[in-house]
C-alpha cells in the first residue's frame, strides 16, 4: 500500500491502546497514512479506568512538535488531549511555526469511564484562543456543553450550541450526538454557510473506547488526502461505525474498538 499522506499527532498516550495516541495510529495507519507524534501526557489505564497521569512539559511538548516537523513536514495535524493552559500556549506558538492549515482538534476533557483530563484554566484557553486557530473542533455532547456553557438535551440544542461555538470563532464544527438517549445517533456538522446531519443507528456495546480519538484521527486522514472537510466527515463517521460493529471486546470495561475494519472499507468509500 502507497503511504497517502503525513499526519502529525498530538495528544495523549493511553497503555491500554484503546485511545489517545495508540488509537490515533492506528486510525491513521490503517487509512494508508503516515503518522508522527508530540506527546503530551502518560497516562496509566486500561479499559475499566486511568490508574495515572504524567503530563510531559510544555517545552518538551514544543520540541516533538518543531523538530519532527522540520524534518517531515504533516500534511495536517490533529490535536486530542491538552491538560493545561501553559501547553495550549505552546501548541499555539508551535503550530505558527510550522504553518500547517489543516488542523483538527478533539477537545478531549473526560474520559469514557469519567475521569477529568484538562483543568478549568486550559478550557477558557481552549474557549478563547485555540478552536479559532483550527480547521475543525469535533467535541462530544458533555465537551460542548462544557465549552458553550449549554445544556444540551435534543438534536435543536445540538443545533444551537453548534452555532454558538461557530460564533465564538470555531471555522467548523462536528457535534457528535452520541450521549443523546436516542435510538439513532446524529452528528451535525456545522459552519456559516452550511447545517449537515448524520444519521445512523446508535450500536449498542460498552465496546467504545477511543471512538471520538478514532474519529478525529480520520478526518484529519481523509481530509489531509484532498477529501473535502464535510466529506472527511462522513467517511470518518462511516470508519468508526464500521470498527465499533466489529469491536474485539477486549477487557473487563470500555472495551476499544477494531481499527483494522479500514481494509473491509477500503473499496467501497475510498
Amino acid at each position: 500500500m502507497k503511504i497517502k499522506s503525513k499526519l502529525l499527532i498530538i495528544a495523549g498516550s493511553d497503555s491500554s491502546g484503546g485511545a489517545g495516541i495508540q488509537a490515533d495510529i492506528k486510525t491513521v495507519t490503517s487509512l494508508g497514512s503516515y503518522a508522527m507524534t508530540a506527546i503530551t501526557a502518560i497516562t496509566a489505564q486500561n479499559t475499566t479506568g486511568v490508574s495515572s497521569i504524567i503530563q510531559i512539559p510544555s517545552k518538551e511538548i514544543s520540541k516533538q512538535i518543531e523538530f519532527t516537523s522540520i524534518d517531515i513536514k504533516p500534511d495536517a495535524i490533529k490535536i486530542g488531549m491538552l491538560h493545561s493552559a501553559d501547553v495550549i500556549d505552546s501548541v499555539i506558538k508551535s503550530l505558527k511555526k510550522i504553518k500547517v492549515k489543516k488542523i483538527i482538534l478533539d477537545p478531549v476533557m473526560v474520559t469514557t469511564s469519567g475521569v477529568k483530563l484538562i483543568n478549568q484554566k486550559a478550557i477558557i484557553k481552549m474557549r478563547n484562543h485555540l478552536i479559532k486557530k483550527v480547521e475543525l473542533i469535533t467535541p462530544n455532547i458533555p465537551e460542548a456543553e462544557i465549552l458553550t456553557n449549554i445544556k444540551i438535551l435534543s438534536v435543536k440544542d445540538m443545533i444551537y450550541a453548534a452555532e454558538k461555538l461557530i460564533d465564538m470563532g470555531a471555522k467548523n464544527v462536528l457535534l457528535k450526538g452520541g450521549h443523546l438517549k436516542r435510538k439513532r445517533i446524529t452528528d451535525i456538522f456545522i459552519n456559516k454557510k452550511e447545517i449537515k446531519m448524520f444519521n445512523n443507528k446508535k450500536i449498542s456495546t460498552k465496546n467504545l473506547h477511543g471512538t471520538g480519538c478514532s474519529l478525529s484521527s480520520a478526518i484529519a486522514t481523509y481530509f489531509s488526502c484532498g477529501k473535502t472537510l464535510k466529506r472527511s466527515c462522513e467517511l470518518a463517521i462511516n470508519y468508526v461505525n464500521h470498527s465499533i460493529k466489529s469491536s474485539p471486546n477486549y477487557g473487563k470495561g470500555n472495551g476499544p474498538i477494531n481499527h483494522l475494519t479500514s481494509f473491509k472499507l477500503k473499496t467501497k468509500y475510498l
